[in-house]
């Protein structure tokens, strides 16, 4: 420990026993050495456990005015998070925030999605106008994997509900140039649901119905969302969701991420005239001019926007931003999966002593920290929420869910989805490139990299058992809540140390001739 005292007093007896009563280090002492670690550079000390783990509270502050109940984002990438991921992480008690590589309207489109999501029902239904074709149809089960189609006389959703085309109503019909009015079923002979109705309600109708489909309308007859008999399935087979993140209006919480330029102005405009909730301005390195004076603009002319200033990883750089007036600090800087900013750049900083720091400047200004990067078990998120972040940002953890952005391939017979680095040149291609602060028609250096991830599945399966996994580590070091962690770190009762490498080789699966692994 490079000659670091650990605190010890000596030892203490009780008896003829003799003991260390302080063992391990404060968390001021282990990163106060001017060395920098990772999650998996520090080991923590249990605790006294007097309290089952179902009884930790891990609500939170995600910025200074919003608490979520679960303390778990998405990141704002491209391969990612758009609604459908928003929707999901808001429905089990945490947050998405909408990636910005994508026009103005796009990025408001995906917002309204989320804002006008009801929970029960199919994240955006496919709908179609009357005279839209089959063979749109036979698009859609290839890229999405639906087999039926709800028809309305706009071809979205708040049309009037014409009626629905399922594959029985057009398997057998060889001229796929057929318009959907001529196979599908009339609204007339459809079981239906009432919007106003309790969800509940509608699962028990769309059961007794024995149907696969259940068209949800208002009194105007108007198509308000769709129930499968598939989801109700789903949704009883998954772990329950909890209480979900919602806004002063009842709806879905949802925040977007935005850059520093002057167009990303009028774009806040537009996402906060949606009802966005929370924006971060997206930056690989937040300590600039051009970060300053947006948090400055934003706070001015959109007070009734909470603004998330970064990235940062030193105190230098988060207190400019909290000056500035940031509602809250994103942290990390090249330890993404996909990052190569400190290979690349020669900057940045090890997760676990940025989050360390930064938390503790930012708790002066009341200000909440999210640790974004670095993220790969529940371990890392306990780790990282015990360290002082308030939230943990989740990038590649997530990505290859059936939620995130894309559609699934096989490459060498694996299920896969792209995932890339919003450093990574095809990004840049895209418009990421001024997170970088590069200027178009400038060389372009990649700080990131594109590959592929293994379908993980639904991300409203993952989170509830990360979740307690986090729970069960805060158990396991004695702490109850989010505070009661906060207050064991500043005292020094919280104890850790850090890992030799053969150490961590041995915290792992080891010695196995084979072995599968699975998290839940």
């Amino acid at each position: 420990m490079n000659g670091l005292s650990n605190g010890h007093v000596g030892k203490r007896k009780a008896g003829d026993i003799a003991f260390d009563e302080v063992d391990g280090f404060s968390a001021a002492q282990l990163f106060g050495q001017g060395v920098c670690y990772t999650y998996d550079d520090v080991i923590f000390h249990p605790g006294h456990i007097d309290f089952p783990a179902t009884d930790v509270n891990l609500t939170t502050k995600l910025t200074r005015n919003i608490s979520i109940r679960t303390p778990i984002v998405s990141s704002p990438m491209d391969t990612v998070t758009e609604s459908d991921m928003a929707i999901a992480m808001a429905s089990v008690g945490g947050a998405g925030f909408l990636h910005y590589n994508m026009t103005q309207d796009e990025q408001v489109a995906h917002l309204k999605a989320v804002k006008a999501h009801r929970l029960g029902y199919v994240t955006r239904p496919e709908v179609r106008g009357p005279d839209a074709t089959l063979a749109e149809c036979d698009a859609l089960a290839t890229s999405r994997g639906f087999t039926s189609v709800v028809v309305t006389d706009t071809g979205i959703i708040g049309g009037k509900l014409l009626g629905l085309v399922s594959s029985r109503d057009g398997d057998l019909v060889m001229d796929r140039s057929t318009k959907l009015k001529d196979v599908m079923t009339k609204a007339t002979d459809l079981v239906t649901g009432k919007a106003s109705d309790a969800i509940e309600k509608l699962e028990d109708a769309l059961l007794a119905s024995k149907k696969g489909k259940l068209p949800v309308v208002n009194d105007k007859g108007e198509l308000v969302g769709l129930m499968t008999r598939a989801s109700v399935k789903t949704k009883k087979l998954l772990p329950p969701p909890g209480a979900p993140s919602l806004d002063k209006k009842g709806r879905l919480l949802c925040g977007a991420a935005i850059g520093t330029r002057p167009a990303d102005k009028d774009r806040a405009k537009a996402l906060v005239a949606e009802g966005l909730d929370m924006v971060i301005l997206d930056s690989s390195q937040g300590d600039s001019v051009y970060q300053i004076e947006m948090i400055k603009w934003l706070k001015d002319n959109l007070p009734e926007l909470d603004v998330i200033g970064g990235n940062v990883v030193t105190q230098v750089q988060a207190k400019r931003l909290l000056e500035a007036g940031a509602d809250g600090l994103r942290v990390g800087m090249g330890s993404g999966s996909i990052c190569t900013t400190q290979e690349v750049c020669a900057v940045g900083r090890g997760q676990a002593t940025a989050v360390y720091k930064c938390a503790n400047l930012a708790a002066q200004f009341g200000v909440p920290i999210i640790a974004d990067g670095g993220i790969q078990n529940s371990g890392h998120i306990t780790k990282a929420l015990t360290l002082g972040a308030s939230v943990a940002m989740c990038g590649s953890m997530f990505a290859g869910t059936t939620e995130a952005p894309g559609e699934y391939f096989y490459d060498n017979g694996v299920r896969v989805k792209k995932y890339r680095g919003m450093g990574s040149l095809d990004a840049m291609a895209k418009g990421s490139d001024t997170r970088y602060l590069s200027e178009s028609g400038h060389l372009k250096v990649a700080q990131g990299v594109s590959g592929t991830v293994k379908d993980k599945g639904p991300v409203i399966k993952m989170v509830p058992y990360l979740t307690h996994g986090v729970k069960q580590g805060f158990q396991d070091m004695g702490a109850k809540s989010m505070e009661h962690a906060t207050e064991l770190r500043n005292e020094g009762s919280m104890r850790m140390e850090t890992r030799t490498g053969a150490a961590q080789k041995e915290g792992g699966v080891h010695d196995m001739h084979s072995y599968k692994k699975v998290a839940w």
